[in-house]
């Protein structure tokens, strides 16, 4: 049997109830079969109210940490304060966030569950609940205790993993080092070998235009990821670059590479956001996305939605749930690349 996967419900004011909800009835079948197990870690009352406006007719009993889970159960993070109205940003929803993520490490750490996926938080709640962290990635490296992290985002054949993120842009070429671009690098290979592709064939995205068009336009992409590629390919590693930064995330998508290394946070979001968001040409605005970030680095199996807590739709029952559903199964995927099993995590 495979083992429970976590749900974090994230900020209980955003979105994460509903999709949350939403899930569960799409997998309702493999749910029930126990070809998938889920632990939803939250607020109970903020889940029970997604229920409730969606009229989803569909048990999520609530369980103790210590109790046997049935195939799908909630767990409550932590004590109920003020109540949480959706899209009404609070340190409650900050402190909900934090305290579902740090329970579902612990329950990781301890073999309960075979992974993390976790819903939407808001960054401006999470740091007025007194948590400074940039966001998810930050504070799941701090909680298990990682040196280091990556971020990979992935949408179908798309699959990008970054160097720097949440920095200024001015920053970016300081933090380009052999160093850091080959952790990227080994990284990355590690995760396409446990989504069990055949093939690990990763290319560097260029920093500079053109690659530095020789140094007229910079040198970094001469004098750092060059011979960091290199040695990487002398050690075995299927990686070539730097690929220009304009034509890369096309011969991506034409299945000419498994996963592009981006130098930088936009490098590397806006071509995969741009192909995840079904936009409605009538109304100019998107009705679906697609897309999973996925941490690569952690002890422990963390997958993410590819968006935010839309804190403008929120309790509204349109938000759309096709992101937890696709990183719940890179989820499954990851944790059994690592052997995990019911047994070990009983």
């Amino acid at each position: 049997m495979k083992p429970h996967l976590a749900i974090t419900m994230g900020d209980p004011a955003g979105v994460g109830p509903e999709i949350i909800v939403k899930a569960c009835l799409a997998l309702k079948d493999r749910l029930a079969s126990g070809d998938l197990r889920l632990l939803v870690i939250g607020s109970n009352p903020a889940l029970a109210e997604a229920r409730r406006l969606l009229g989803a007719d569909i048990a999520i009993p609530e369980v103790s940490e210590t109790e046997a889970w049935p195939h799908l159960a909630c767990l409550q993070a932590g004590p109920e304060g003020e109540p949480i109205r959706p899209g009404v940003l609070s340190s409650d929803g900050g402190r909900f966030a934090y305290l579902a993520v740090e329970k579902g490490v612990k329950l990781a750490q301890a073999g309960r569950i075979g992974g993390i996926v976790t819903a939407p938080l808001n960054k401006e709640a999470l740091n007025k609940a007194g948590y400074k962290f940039a966001g998810h990635t930050d504070m799941l490296a701090t909680l298990t205790g990682a040196k280091g992290s990556v971020m990979m985002l992935a949408h179908g054949g798309m699959r990008v993993s970054h160097v720097t993120t949440h920095v200024a842009l001015k920053d970016v070429p300081a933090k380009l080092t052999p160093e850091r671009l080959r952790y990227v690098l080994d990284r990355t290979d590690e995760a396409l070998s446990a989504l069990d592709l055949g093939r690990r064939k990763i290319a560097v995205a260029a920093l500079n235009p053109h690659a530095g068009e020789g140094g007229l336009f910079g040198r970094e992409d001469d004098e750092v990821s060059a011979p960091t590629i290199a040695k990487a390919v002398a050690d075995g590693l299927d990686v070539v670059g730097p690929v220009p930064g304009d034509t890369v995330f096309v011969k991506l998508r034409a299945g000419q590479y498994d996963a592009v290394v981006a130098m930088y946070h936009d490098q590397g979001h806006i071509p995969v956001k741009f192909l995840g968001f079904n936009v409605n040409p009538e109304t100019g605005t998107w009705d679906s996305l697609s897309g999973v970030n996925i941490t690569l680095g952690l002890p422990i199996v963390r997958t993410s939605v590819d968006h935010g807590t839309a804190f403008d739709i929120a309790g509204k029952g349109i938000a759309n749930e096709l992101s937890l559903i696709e990183a719940i199964e890179y989820a499954e995927k990851l944790a059994a690349a690592r052997g995990l099993s019911a047994d070990r995590a009983a």
